[in-house]
């Protein structure tokens, strides 16, 4: 088992899930994956996020992939497992097996049914980070969840040794810089974004680094732009946050406004580039013809200027 960095820091992708057209795990398709951004200098792998379509995913495949995932890193970076599920006991199972397979750590929602007030959320958190063997992290998803963890709630848990950082997904910047000052004193506290978009703002707030799904197809991308904004190197981050927030207003925009085309659209131009199919789990359904055509142009466009901008690795059509 690799050991959880703390802070954790850096870019960790949410891992694309790829499958067959049967459903099942594609596990070419995902070692591809993996060994692309580890190739690409991610500093670590999310497993079963939003992205990676986890709530979809029967309870079986959580655990296979989970498997597969921790075998195919093998201890080259820190591999995170989200637990989320509205049942305590199977999410306390996937922290078992998570650890038992070699994951550093596990992620953790909000239940997603029935709204909960900050004293139940915060006493459930509790309860279930007392039965982890990993250390975990909150994953702060209102727009899915119903309920958000609020900065003062995440002050109280993180003085809990085992609850070592946040990803917020919310897209909600005063929100994250409510919660870096509320976190302030808290050594070693991690404080992750989920939207790309905004990494670099984040970042300049305090915090440590982004989880984004654009990273399973161009993961040297995103390291880059973190690595010059650590470093203070304004015209590299200039010239790099233009380039991802082109791939926001062009890969993630096609089809009808929903939040299932961002998925979509990274699956579609994974599957485009080569890397794994377009299948999509139930409720949704892969992009039709024209999306995929309209996917296929953006790329076409896009590549050239990353490619220019030095960020691409064995990117090709």
């Amino acid at each position: 088992m690799t050991k959880l960095p703390q802070p954790l820091r850096g870019i960790v992708p949410p891992l694309l899930t790829p499958f067959r057209s049967n459903r099942e795990v594609d596990v070419a398709a995902l070692e591809t994956l993996i060994n692309r951004m580890i190739d690409g200098g991610v500093h670590g792998i999310f497993a079963l996020g939003t992205t990676g379509e986890g709530p979809q995913l029967p309870h079986r495949l959580r655990h296979q992939i989970v498997e597969y995932v921790c075998e195919m890193v093998a201890g080259r970076v820190p591999v995170l497992v989200c637990i989320s599920d509205t049942c305590f006991e199977e999410a306390v199972e996937l922290a078992d097996q998570a650890h038992s397979a070699g994951a550093a750590g596990v992620v953790k929602t909000a239940p997603y049914y029935l709204p909960m007030d900050q004293a139940e959320l915060a006493e459930y958190t509790l309860r279930l980070t007392d039965r982890s063997p990993l250390p975990l992290l909150l994953y702060n998803m209102p727009s899915c969840t119903k309920v958000e963890f609020a900065p003062a709630t995440v002050r109280q848990l993180g003085e809990h040794p085992k609850i070592v950082g946040l990803k917020d997904s919310s897209g909600d910047l005063e929100y994250f810089k409510a919660v870096v000052e509320a976190c302030r004193d808290l050594e070693d506290f991690a404080l992750f974004v989920g939207p790309e978009e905004i990494l670099v703002d984040s970042m300049r707030l305090g915090g440590h680094g982004g989880v984004h799904g654009g990273a399973n197809l161009f993961p040297r991308l995103y390291v880059d732009l973190y690595e010059a904004a650590l470093n203070g190197n304004q015209q590299r981050v200039e010239q790099l946050q233009a380039r991802v927030m082109q791939i926001s207003q062009t890969l993630y925009s096609v089809g009808p406004q929903r939040p299932s085309r961002i998925i979509k659209g990274i699956k579609t131009a994974g599957h485009l580039l080569g890397i794994c199919e377009p299948t999509m789990l139930e409720p949704f359904s892969e992009f039709n013809e024209t999306e995929t055509a309209e996917v296929a142009q953006h790329l076409q466009d896009l590549l050239p200027i990353l490619k220019s901008d030095d960020v691409l690795t064995t990117e090709k059509m």
